[in-house]
């Protein structure tokens, strides 16, 4: 068969439409090949639909053969010969139909998106635009070269976690923030939404598909993968057995920045021992082991120390490690946790305890104590009056350890007995004190509760406290340059947290899916409303209304299934979704999550990578392996 893609040839040939020809003029033919038969040969012409496999934009199919029945007709058996003739695609617009692009504003908006980031990849390279396609990272040399000329580029890093932040935990964020700003909601974008680098990170653990926090947090700040449930050390360990751990401690990028004389600083809406924070300080063989009263006999009896002791002795412990270096510890320290410094004795209760007991040691030691006797230029504060107190100029380090355990949601702040800061005024106090270093400074902030309400399947806690880690981000930014500052916000892993059904464009992110011109709740096979969001496993339904503080879902039965929704309002900060499998506590994912990176070297954030890859990322633009290298000399 001869397929010819050819232009139009003329309109008069596309003109016509399924008629007969004969010979080449439309008359008939000379005798066929046959010839003494006396048999015509034919050639039939018949138009094709857009959408043909031959021509897929119309055109003609032409047959040609010879007549051997001499009924006037080309039959199938008769055809010897077939060809197109293809009508070209649309390459170009017309006035019209250009200006229709033009003027829509998804359009407008999407170009103005593209030129903002061949300038963001401009101004990343340092290139011209000439320069882009023909000489970057086109061989391995001048691969080398870009990689040399970001080395030690950044002055400070600033790291952010969100805690079980998965993909569709920002994307539901991202509409309720933009929905309590009255808008649809869809349309708006996080501040780390708008950094101009972005990539995914692959979250799994050596020997877990879906990973937990320590194992995630070791290897984004060490380099190094690891399994569940151990902190700062590598997979050459068992969980919970004290001494596999000498020899398989990792080194990790808060470590190398103190070696290199940078400040350093450790944020958490969590205890600040809890392992997302605890592997940026901290090498444990269990992540549980938070004060000496979680561990075994045998682990203290072989000289494993409790990550509270580690966080309080840190500088020591690393001069202990390398000979020779001068550091002065971490700088600042903020979270929850107080329970693991203190000692198991009501005396020493802080003035909001909560528990008749708020200390857990058994070892009688006030770490807080010994931390103050350490720093006596520090300043321990454990309210907001004390944080509202600090000095950010004159202030040396701070201890702050704002709750008995993790801190509030964000949501239930107000109800602190004695005041917390938020997350972005955290950030804001921090970076204020540790820009005072002109060498720079390493911060790592978690927003740890994201994690927490979604284990007690509450939706409504874990996007507030996302909103909120995204004003944190916009608080680092504001303060912070991009020509000497990183900042990379990524998540350790997500959770089983979905946006499902079809509802209609700023359909309340919260509520029941309403479908696209429908005014009442989509119905399910079951006959019942269900909403946008929901678990795959967890505690599953509760309806506790005005309750902000997702815990108190703890104090109810497992209730998962369907449940009646059709009177109970689900945008209410107590409601917790339906879950499908029952299980005391929700589940974290396997998925993906997302690395969104602004300043120096955020062009290398792209693709999807092994998550121990953005602690490469930091290590190279910061040149933190180099100059702790060089202080050690």
């Amino acid at each position: 068969m001869n397929l010819l893609k050819l232009s139009m040839i003329t309109t008069a040939i596309l003109g016509l439409s399924g008629c007969m020809l004969e010979g080449d003029d439309g008359q008939q033919g000379p005798a066929g090949s046959a010839g003494s038969d006396g048999l015509n040969s034919l050639t039939v012409q018949s138009d094709l639909p857009k959408g043909d496999n031959n021509c897929p934009n119309s055109g003609v199919k032409l047959q040609s053969g010879i007549d051997g029945n001499g009924n006037g007709s080309l039959e199938e058996d008769e055809v010897t010969d077939t060809s197109y003739v293809c009508a070209p695609g649309v390459s170009g617009l017309s006035a019209s139909e250009l200006l229709t692009s033009v003027n829509n504003d998804w359009f407008s908006q999407a170009s103005s998106q593209i030129q903002l980031n061949k300038q963001n990849w401009l101004d990343a390279t340092g290139s011209r635009e000439s320069q882009v396609t023909t000489e970057k990272l086109t061989n391995q040399q001048n691969l080398q070269k870009t990689l040399t000329s970001l080395k030690g580029k950044a002055k400070n890093v600033i790291l952010f976690v969100g805690d079980g932040m998965g993909i569709s935990t920002v994307t539901a964020a991202r509409i309720l923030e933009g929905q309590l700003q009255g808008k649809a909601g869809e349309e708006h974008a996080l501040s780390f939404d708008q950094f101009p680098f972005a990539g995914l990170a692959k979250t799994y653990n050596t020997d877990a598909q879906t990973p937990d926090s320590a194992g995630t947090m070791t290897a984004m700040m060490s380099g190094v993968k690891t399994d569940v449930g151990v902190i700062g050390v590598d997979e050459d360990i068992a969980r919970g057995d004290c001494s596999s751990a000498a020899g398989n401690e990792l080194v990790t990028a808060l470590e190398l920045a103190e070696i290199a004389g940078k400040s350093t600083g450790v944020i958490s809406t969590a205890r600040i021992t809890h392992a997302t924070p605890a592997a940026t300080y901290a090498k444990s063989a269990d992540r549980n082991w938070e004060d000496i009263s979680d561990m075994p006999a045998e682990a203290v009896d072989g000289g494993c120390k409790d990550i509270a002791e580690q966080l309080i002795h840190f500088e020591n412990n690393l001069k202990a490690r390398f000979d020779g270096i001068d550091i002065d510890g971490i700088e600042v320290t903020m979270g929850g946790g107080r329970r693991h410094f203190l000692p198991k004795d009501m005396a020493f209760n802080s003035p909001d305890a909560v528990s008749a007991v708020e200390g857990d040691r058994t070892d009688n030691r006030n770490l807080t104590a010994e931390w103050q006797s350490l720093y006596p230029q520090g300043r321990y504060v454990y309210d907001k009056t004390g944080f509202d107190g600090i000095d950010t100029e004159t202030t040396e380090r701070v201890l702050a350890l704002f709750n008995e355990s993790h801190m509030q949601y964000e949501a239930d702040r107000g109800n602190d007995i004695a005041g917390e800061p938020s997350l972005s005024e955290m950030t804001e106090k921090a970076i204020k004190i540790l820009d005072n270093n002109n060498k720079g400074y390493f911060l790592m902030i978690e927003s740890g509760r994201i994690d927490h309400a979604h284990h007690a399947g509450n939706a409504y806690n874990a996007l507030t406290d996302t909103i909120e880690l995204a004003k944190a981000v916009r608080v680092a930014d504001e303060l912070s340059n991009d020509e000497d500052t990183l900042i990379i916000v990524t998540a350790d892993h997500g959770h089983v947290f979905t946006i499902a059904g079809y509802p209609k464009r700023g359909n309340p992110i919260l509520g029941k899916v309403v479908n696209i011109g429908q005014d009442s709740p989509a119905m399910a096979a079951d006959d019942l409303p269900y909403t946008t969001l929901g678990y795959t496993n967890g505690l599953g339904y509760r309806n506790l209304g005005a309750e902000t503080d997702a815990d108190q879902g703890y104090a109810y039965p497992v209730d998962a299934g369907r449940k009646d929704l059709t009177d109970i309002d689900t945008t209410t900060p107590g409601y917790h979704q339906e879950a499908l499998i029952p299980l005391s506590s929700e589940t974290h994912s396997g998925e993906d999550v997302g690395i969104y990176a602004k300043g120096p070297g955020a062009h290398l954030v792209n693709g999807t990578n092994e998550q121990n890859v953005i602690y490469h990322i930091l290590d190279l633009t910061a040149d933190l392996n180099g100059q702790a290298s060089n202080a050690l000399k």
